[in-house]
């Protein structure tokens, strides 16, 4: 089976339009196994706000808490990369996802910071590892053992047509 790392960050209106074309062309390929991996595109202590730290951590309770991702995926992006809410208070991320997961199950894992670390992990990962300069990026490792990526242009992020030719050929 081949795997999709992905690295975003909930706050990139580049990451939305990634996410969207992704969307578009994933169901042609019912054999890739996507891994979402929610970084923080400005990381503390860079002076960067709003730090992003706890709409990463949303993402892993969301999947915990067994919502519908892309609905999920869907009013995260506009909250925060449209809306522009701040993401650095628990109680307007509570407010995003109502409707789509527990409000009170939600709040009392993030508040635990039960994810802070897989965070940190993502960061790492993305960053000091995987070569990530801009999100989204995408890391692809075929069945075969080969790789593919595909990285953000800062300022411009991926194209559709980018995210297709990265599909192609799996």
């Amino acid at each position: 089976m081949t795997k999709i790392q992905i690295f975003f960050d909930y706050e990139c209106p580049y990451c939305k339009l990634g996410y969207e074309y992704l969307q578009e062309y994933i169901g042609a390929h019912p054999d890739i196994e996507i891994e979402w991996r929610p970084v923080e595109a400005h990381p503390r202590p860079e002076n960067h706000p709003p730090h992003t730290d706890l709409s990463c951590q949303a993402y892993y309770i969301a999947r915990d808490l067994n919502a519908d991702l892309p609905k999920f995926f869907t009013a995260m992006f506009q909250a925060i990369a449209i809306e522009r809410r701040n993401v650095e208070k628990v109680d307007v991320l509570v407010d995003i996802v109502k409707g789509i997961v527990d409000g009170a199950k939600f709040k009392a894992i993030l508040e635990s910071g039960k994810y802070a670390k897989q965070v940190d992990e993502n960061n790492d990962l993305a960053y000091e590892k995987s070569g990530v300069w801009f999100v989204p990026a995408f890391r692809m490792k075929r069945a075969d053992g080969s790789e593919k990526k595909l990285d953000a242009q800062g300022g411009v992020g991926v194209s559709k047509e980018q995210v297709k030719a990265f599909l192609e050929g799996v």
